[in-house]
């Protein structure tokens, strides 16, 4: 986001806002001011006192506060220059700031899905450990952090109130959706939460360190963006909304999460940080609040700090670096080394590195625990011998947050642990298992867990000793280097396959799938139907609203169909604004009722995103076919779609037209 993007991010905020951005009441000038304090190093308690004293109701509400047993102050304090000073300046601007905010934002504004306390808490909590790091990290202005973590998030709240599509809309449609959260707001309004928040901050003419925050909390700036030099201010708080999400206090509820960029963990120097003690002068602070405003707060102090180092740990997978191995390697495993690379199917490499680990080692089984960032869990996904495999363990997890004992230094410390059963911590771990002991070797690459290798002898009883370690280690390095290997070539493959605006497959895919549809026998192929979906009148999205709306109604109409597609079916794009459906084990009602489920979809979105279309409708055609034995190719399958789907179209749009019995042309 840079300077030159302004102006065009203005008009399209003028073109999703119910009125002018200049003639919006969203928050009054005194806390402009006061914000606009925080960078201005001249200040003094004067400046602070008189602001506050010019809004009378306000200079109430804080006295009020500051009189709470939660100040403790034995004498009533009657005056704002005697708050200041027996408080303290930060505290009281803090204050007045946190009253303006919620007053004029927050309260007594309610909504069926922007719950508008659930937000203000996760403003509160990243404010509020915002602070303590930058406090930690000795930086020359915390209350500016403070601010700028309080209204990250402030462009929700101004879609929210004004809005001609709400966030409440916007909530109600992504429930499903696997994109970043940002991605969906471009998708659904033209831009997102943190660009909107941008215009109003140049608007109000916020300090620049503030702007940048609330502009790039979502997205780290790179070299030569205008807010490089703001990168501590952003990485502050892009950490704490990390953390808030992981504590289960996301500014909204949806399914997603946000990223954590490497960068900013190396621009806080997390690894210094005691997390432990910021998160319990967090948690004093937050229970502060609680009172105050009613809202119910977590109180977890060890564990949950716990939880940050293992979950950031877990959260940078990023694209490898060229390795170099080991430089000693033991000469009885030599051979073992190249197992990993003798394949780019983890199905392959994987089984058989276990196979090697099992049998030099002399264990009874290896299992290999996979990490799962999506869901934030360690999954069995294979063992060697298979046989070794107890049927419980296919469906074997570990929660990220249930992690303690062994296993969890193991994570964190990036070290191989022997677990037994004297370690209480571990005991429903083994137990699960059904082992009394075992020994984990941390699966790594750049210093990154990327999986765990347990093995145990369930069988033999043996025991288990440190010196197995160093045999092990070179292999398990050089897994982790072959499983990146694996998803980088996976990635590439995924690519040429996948269209990529809408990232459906794209027609060579379509072409390979339905070829192979088709040398299935008489009765799989019976069950087949394949529809052809056409935007109507598409071209004027781009004629009235532009290009960018235009990719974006592909891209909503490309959502619908993952949302409401089976696993086992197919969509792709096929071209321009058409898309492509292949749905297995159906009949006529299934694939009319599915076809029938998208057309609705479809309308539905384009209703209530009208305002955004310039009134105009975002409906579909759709035509479908069912398998004929007469069929002689897919070609002609395709093609008997897509005349349905020209039905559909004279037929007033908006329709779906199924066709049951092969056209005359069809026929021999």
């Amino acid at each position: 986001m840079v300077s030159s993007n302004l102006e065009s991010m203005i008009n399209t905020a003028r073109s999703i806002l119910k009125n002018e951005i200049k003639h919006l009441p969203l928050v009054p000038s005194v806390a402009l001011k006061l914000v606009e304090l925080t960078a201005d190093i001249n200040v003094d308690f004067s400046d602070l006192s008189h602001i506050i004293e010019t809004e009378p109701s306000l200079a109430i509400k804080i006295l009020r506060n500051v009189n709470s047993p939660v100040y403790a102050i034995s004498r009533k304090v009657t005056s704002i220059r005697r708050a200041v000073t027996i408080l303290g300046y930060s505290t009281v601007r803090q204050l007045a700031i946190d009253l303006l905010f919620y007053d004029h934002l927050i309260k007594n504004k309610f909504s069926s899905r922007f719950d508008s306390l659930f937000f203000w808490q996760h403003c509160l909590f990243v404010a509020l450990l915002s602070k303590k790091i930058a406090i930690a990290l000795k930086h020359p202005n915390p209350d500016l952090i403070y601010t700028a973590g309080l209204i990250h998030d402030i462009g929700k709240i101004i879609l929210e109130t004004y809005g001609r599509l709400t966030y409440s809309d916007f909530i109600s449609t992504i429930h499903n959706s696997e994109n970043l959260i940002i991605e969906d707001e471009r998708r659904f309004f033209g831009m997102s939460h943190s660009e909107i928040g941008y215009v109003f901050c140049k608007e109000w003419h916020l300090p620049e360190s503030i702007t940048a925050v609330i502009a790039c909390h979502h997205n780290f700036p790179a070299e030569n963006s205008p807010f490089a030099e703001f990168k501590t201010e952003i990485a502050i708080v892009s950490f704490a909304n990390y953390v808030a999400w992981m504590q289960g206090l996301s500014s909204v509820k949806y399914q997603g999460n946000p990223v954590l960029q490497s960068s900013v963990l190396e621009a806080i120097q997390f690894e210094l940080l005691d997390i432990d003690f910021l998160l319990r002068q967090v948690d004093q602070e937050m229970q502060h609040s609680r009172e105050f405003y009613g809202i119910q707060f977590p109180s977890v102090t060890k564990l949950r700090a716990a939880l940050v180092r293992t979950t950031v740990n877990l959260s940078q997978f990023g694209v490898p670096k060229e390795s170099t191995p080991p430089a000693e390697r033991l000469n009885k495993l030599a051979s073992s080394l190249t197992v990993p690379h003798h394949s780019l199917n983890p199905k392959e490499f994987v089984p058989n590195t276990l196979e090697v680990i099992q049998t030099e080692c002399g264990f009874d089984r290896c299992i290999m625990l996979a990490i799962d960032p999506k869901h934030r869990c360690l999954k069995a996904t294979y063992c060697w011998p298979l046989a070794s495999m107890p049927q419980n363990l296919h469906d074997f997890k570990i929660e990220i947050k249930d992690i303690t004992g062994r296993l969890l230094q193991c994570l964190r410390e990036k070290m191989s642990v022997i677990i037994t059963q004297e370690m209480t911590s571990n005991r429903a771990l083994l137990q699960q298992f059904g082992a009394t002991e075992c020994l984990i070797i941390p699966v790594l690459n750049h210093n990154r867990v990327i999986g765990l290798i347990y093995s145990d002898n369930i069988n033999s009883k043996k025991p288990l000793t440190p010196v197995l370690i160093p045999e092990i280690l070179p292999i398990a390095n050089e897994l982790g280097i072959a499983l990146l290997n694996a998803t980088q070539y996976e990635r590439q493959k995924k690519s040429a396959q996948l269209d990529p605006l809408t990232q459906l497959f794209n027609k060579r895919m379509i072409e390979e799938h339905l070829t192979q549809v088709f040398t299935l026998d008489k009765v799989h192929l019976s069950k087949i139907a394949i529809g052809f979906i056409d935007i109507d009148k598409f071209k004027l999205f781009n004629d009235l609203c532009g290009h960018q709306v235009g990719d974006d109604v592909l891209k909503i109409v490309a959502d619908i169909l993952r949302s409401l597609t089976r696993p086992g079916d197919f969509i792709g794009r096929y071209g321009g604004e058409e898309f492509i459906f292949v749905l297995r084990n159906t009949d006529k009602a299934g694939a009319f009722g599915y076809a029938e489920r998208i057309r609705c979809e479809i309308e539905r979105r384009g209703k209530l995103m009208s305002q955004r279309f310039h009134e105009h409708a975002l409906t579909a055609s759709i035509g479908v076919a069912m398998y004929h034995p007469n069929y002689r190719t897919h070609l002609q399958m395709i093609d008997v779609a897509d005349q349905s789907m020209y039905q559909a179209k004279k037929q007033g749009r908006n329709k779906v037209v199924l066709f049951t019995d092969i056209p005359e042309q069809q026929q021999n």
